[in-house]
């Protein structure tokens, strides 16, 4: 290994240029002054890539759905392979840290019913709606609920916005468009950033706010395009069972139930109340929208059966040989779909290849290739986390019960669906420009002659949709990289031919499974990457911070500010 500082002078242009009007990225350092090693390339095994996504993808494991015995052969898996890797393990003497959840399976749904007290609109579940509960009720009934439609459903004081002024939403259904106000914009100005989704565009936080308003179901308005996928994927995603942390005593309020409506089954709903979607959608983009009473009422029910159950994350360590006590963190979900709707074939096994038993693998591939190369400086955690797929659970369970002080977790890296595609000259950031991790990135791809791209779908929001978002609401620094396009074998129609493949026809279904053909050279490049990344920050005396002005920076600030050690 070579410990020698980095030359910045690349390195710094390429990060200044990702985090764009930020400069100088300030922190404990300033980008000039971070102190970036240059690492060697590591001895990353293709085999372990193909023999751990090949075990866990099969039909054996059952789609691994967390509380199943899928879950109980992967733990199996993955704490043998991080022992014979050459870790410790994470949480003591445990390789696990118990995450307790509920599951909620609901059946005999009802069909949605709209009415204005004339004419009755009748929705078929699955097709045209879908909806759950967050409630640990044995039976939901949402009875002749008055209709409100509330825009894109945002209370953001901060930004001057809420489409929630001027109306009571309490025990009433809420219909709310998805993503947010500007996602058509073509830059990345704007009041929610323009075209690149805040965390207010995410289905997540517009439940959360129907909720705090008083609703009692919230139905999202489903659209392809600010979705950034089908109704497959919601219909797979949304009809089997689904699982949740457990309440306690002071939990925050839930609505009864919540859901989404096809497209044109809400510009069929907004007609029956002589309103027009497209044109409330326009309205709904301006900050002086008002919330519109639709005069009709819906009504629908479902019976649940309910388990308690407790998950497991998976952890193991490579202590640091000269400061133990500050980590840098991997993570890549384990979990999948198990059992969803089934393909024309019948196969209904959600066996999620690439999403992400391929992020699974590449813990135990990064892991065996740090310890090949020797303990570094700082303690390496590869943190396999569960129920990913039901909303981060895993991840917000231990962010908020760190087993490892975030204080002294320097930053992270993680890892969600390798999409096999071939090598490409560039990587996609998720959410570039965010933190001075970009430096260490770019530090990595002038090692490996390569180039970063911002995320050529920045209305996805696809920063807020994996494990690394519960780490960066809690401060920690965190890198998320997807597969470049610009393929070196057909550039970027290739590339983008690639990923809609992989979005309309596997993603969230039965047909994402392991295929003995594929190409993985693209796959290990990208590993190569975060190797070389996980190992700066491991032999770094830095303490990467957010940008000045980023969402996440004053929690940081805040954590580190009362912070004996660490950062």
């Amino acid at each position: 290994m070579i410990t020698r500082a980095f030359g910045l002078g690349a390195v710094l242009a390429g990060a200044l240029a990702l985090a764009g009007c930020d400069g100088m990225m300030p922190g404990g350092d300033t980008a000039a002054e971070l102190d970036i090693p240059e690492v060697e390339a590591g001895d990353l095994s293709v085999e372990t890539m193909k023999d751990i996504t090949r075990t866990l993808s099969s039909d054996e494991f059952d789609g691994r759905m967390p509380g199943t015995e899928g879950e109980a052969k992967t733990v199996a898996v993955l704490t043998e392979r991080f022992a014979a890797a050459g870790l410790q393990p994470g949480n003591g003497d445990s390789w696990v840290q118990e995450v307790p959840l509920v599951e909620i399976t609901s059946k005999n749904q009802a069909p949605l019913t709209i009415t204005n007290g004339e004419t009755d609109l009748v929705y078929d579940f699955g097709s045209e709606w879908v909806g759950v509960t967050y409630r640990e009720d044995a039976r939901t009934q949402l009875a002749n609920s008055e209709m409100v439609f509330v825009g894109y459903g945002i209370n953001a004081p901060e930004r001057g916005w809420n489409d929630y002024e001027g109306v009571d939403v309490k025990g009433k259904t809420v219909v709310i468009l998805v993503n947010d106000p500007d996602y058509e914009t073509e830059g990345l100005e704007g009041t929610f950033n323009g075209r690149a989704m805040t965390f207010y565009g995410r289905w997540t936080y517009k439940y959360e706010e129907a909720a705090r308003q008083g609703a009692a179901a919230a139905l999202i308005v489903h659209d392809t395009e600010p979705a950034s996928y089908g109704w497959n994927v919601v219909e797979s995603s949304w009809t089997g069972p689904q699982a949740y942390p457990q309440r306690g005593d002071n939990a925050p309020p839930m609505t009864m139930v919540n859901g989404w409506v096809q497209k044109d089954v809400a510009r069929e709903i907004l007609a029956a109340a002589g309103q027009d979607l497209d044109t409330l959608t326009a309205a709904a983009k301006t900050e002086k929208f008002e919330a519109v009473e639709l005069g009709m009422t819906a009504s629908t029910s479902f019976e649940n059966d309910m388990r308690s159950f407790t998950s497991q994350n998976v952890i193991g360590i490579l202590p640091g040989s000269e400061r133990p006590d500050e980590y840098v963190l991997h993570t890549a979900h384990w979990d999948h779909l198990g059992r969803c709707t089934a393909a024309p074939d019948g196969d209904d096994i959600c066996n999620g290849a690439v999403d992400n038993a391929t992020g699974t693998a590449a813990l135990v591939a990064l892991a065996e290739a740090h310890a090949k190369a020797g303990a570094p400086k700082r303690s390496l955690v590869f943190l396999a986390v569960t129920a990913e797929e039901s909303g981060l659970l895993g991840a917000y369970y231990y962010a908020s019960n760190p087993v490892f002080p975030l204080d002294q977790t320097v930053g992270g890296i993680n890892m969600d669906a390798f999409l096999i595609a071939g090598p490409a000259k560039d990587v996609t950031v998720v959410g570039p420009g965010k933190s001075q991790l970009d430096a260490f990135l770019e530090a990595a791809l002038v090692a490996d002659g390569r180039v970063a791209t911002p995320n050529p779908n920045p209305e996805a929001g696809y920063y807020y949709r994996s494990d690394h978002f519960a780490f960066a609401k809690q401060g920690v620094p965190m890198l998320y990289l997807d597969g470049g396009e610009d393929l070196i074998e057909g550039g970027r129609e290739a590339g983008q031919a690639v990923s809609a493949d992989y979005r309309e026809n596997r993603y969230h279904g039965p047909k994402d499974e392991f295929d003995e053909s594929w190409d993985w050279s693209g796959v290990m490049a990208d590993l190569q990457l975060f190797y070389r990344i996980g190992r700066m920050m491991a032999e770094s005396t830095s303490w990467p911070s957010w940008n000045e002005g980023d969402e996440f920076r004053a929690t940081r600030d805040e954590s580190c500010a009362s912070a004996d050690t660490g950062c």
